[in-house]
């Protein structure tokens, strides 16, 4: 099985006629994605023809759902248009958004998160990779050729450190694979992705990537401490960071001894998960797991 995710989820692009959502619409219907239309209001009615596949263009979400059954949006709009794109999926209760827009102004993704509580769509992002179901689907721009389908589960603040673990373990495989985003402010966390892969019994193991900055992971250590039966191997990046100092995403930053890596890593530690001093050593910590 999977997490969010699945081969009967049917995508939508917003912002597919760009430059960034058209290359990556590419690469997603490369892999397998049923993509069934794009979103732009300039171009509704046209079509985009991606090796052989003509996508529709409509003009908004709630169209797009209609006209295909869409149930997942990937978001490729510029930060200036992000926030009115984001509440335009909640709106149209789409039931997966997923917002791969860097540099959206944090009290934007605020707003947008303050709009979509109660309603019916779950929101990945923003500035995230996206999510893939190896074999199933992919929404966003993890690379498909990374990995296979299989029986870990792997949650992360990274784009790139995801790559990385994907790529190690690539010969056990992942069931899903899913980039929260370093922002601030997230639409989906490290709980509730690890309450999905506790829940999923395809899922055996799970890897959970973190960084310095917040609390993120010392909340998802109490979680995993009450609620997390399966084997969790962890790692924070940013040991080396200096204090005071914001490090690439916009949440990383450390002040005082709050939100350090090692005292995330202590955290994770106290409620039983094994934390690797680099990427490779985690990969290996979790091999060791899946062996015994």
């Amino acid at each position: 099985m999977s997490i969010f995710l699945n081969e009967n989820s049917k995508v939508i692009v917003q912002g597919m006629t760009g430059a960034e959502g058209s290359k990556h619409t590419q690469r997603m219907l490369a892999s397998g994605t049923a993509i069934v239309g794009g979103v732009n209001p300039r171009k509704a009615g046209t079509r985009v023809d991606f090796d052989g596949a003509s996508v529709p263009v409509f003009g908004g979400v709630a169209e797009a759902m209609k006209e295909t059954g869409a149930d997942v949006s990937v978001i490729f709009v510029p930060p200036p248009f992000a926030k009115a794109a984001m509440i335009e999926a909640v709106d149209a209760q789409i039931g997966l958004a997923v917002v791969i827009t860097e540099g959206i102004p944090v009290h934007d993704s605020t707003y947008v998160w303050a709009h979509a509580r109660g309603s019916s769509t779950r929101m990945i992002g923003p500035n995230c990779p996206g999510l893939i179901s190896p074999g199933r689907s992919n929404a966003g721009i993890i690379p498909a050729n990374i990995t296979q389908a299989g029986k870990i589960g792997l949650v992360s603040k990274s784009g790139t450190l995801t790559y990385q673990m994907m790529y190690e373990l690539r010969d056990i495989g992942f069931s899903t694979a899913v980039g929260i985003g370093g922002d601030p402010v997230v639409g989906t966390t490290h709980i509730d992705c690890l309450q999905a892969f506790q829940d999923d019994p395809e899922t055996e193991a799970i890897v959970m990537i973190g960084e310095i900055g917040g609390d993120a992971e010392e909340r998802a250590a109490d979680y995993i401490k009450a609620n997390v039966t399966k084997p969790v191997v962890g790692y924070v990046a940013g040991f080396t960071a200096p204090e005071g100092k914001t490090m690439g995403h916009a949440g990383a930053i450390v002040s005082g001894s709050a939100g350090t890596a090692q005292a995330k890593q202590e955290a994770l530690e106290a409620a039983g998960v094994r934390v690797g001093k680099t990427p490779s050593e985690t990969a290996r910590l979790m091999r060791e797991i899946v062996a015994s």
